[in-house]
């Protein structure tokens, strides 16, 4: 996987499946993404392998297909990225593009990070162990990313928005993603 240099491809991650959400404006001119932002998400809650959430960062999602979807009508978010169970890649917004993945967040006395981030959501919840194949397709991408990017720095949403988010949670092994990351390069 590495970034094509089409440009009408610019900022898509070859080997992602391409899934272009309404959901992402321009980032501030100023801004170098330097941090990767770890999401966890699935629709309905536990539920895998599904496509709610592409139709949700699509604006697709009818709020009518399941009790808990009437939360998110009218809801318009997105990520970068999101990781498979099989660690299967979709991409959603370009990396130029500020997707709207955060909300309200500081990260290192520095606010609004969707201005400086990429987010990447992992199919799952907070309270529940990820898959293997996730943890290896999220070294490889931001193996990736810190080559295109001046990416320095991975949080979770727990930790820019501590109170508001729980996510990716607990279980996330950040010893096992670190040390995967560690032989990716």
């Amino acid at each position: 996987m590495a970034l094509t240099a089409e440009p009408a491809r610019a900022g898509w991650l070859a080997g992602a499946r391409c899934v272009p959400s309404p959901n992402c404006d321009s980032r501030p001119a100023d801004a170098g993404v330097s941090l990767a932002i770890l999401h966890a998400i699935s629709l309905p809650r536990g539920r895998y392998g599904g496509d709610a959430v592409e139709r949700l960062f699509t604006n697709r999602l009818d709020p009518a297909a399941h009790p808990s979807f009437a939360d998110l009508a009218g809801l318009r978010v997105s990520a970068h990225f999101l990781i498979h169970r099989d660690g299967t890649l979709l991409q959603f917004v370009p990396l130029q593009q500020r997707a709207w993945h955060a909300g309200s967040s500081r990260w290192r006395a520095r606010g609004q990070c969707n201005d400086f981030s990429v987010g990447i959501e992992l199919e799952g919840v907070d309270d529940g162990r990820f898959a293997a194949a996730q943890y290896a397709a999220l070294a490889a991408l931001c193996r990736r990313l810190q080559a295109v990017l001046p990416l320095r720095e991975v949080a979770a949403h727990s930790d820019i928005a501590p109170g508001r988010k729980s996510d990716p949670g607990a279980r996330f092994d950040w010893a096992r993603f670190l040390q995967q990351l560690a032989r990716a390069a």
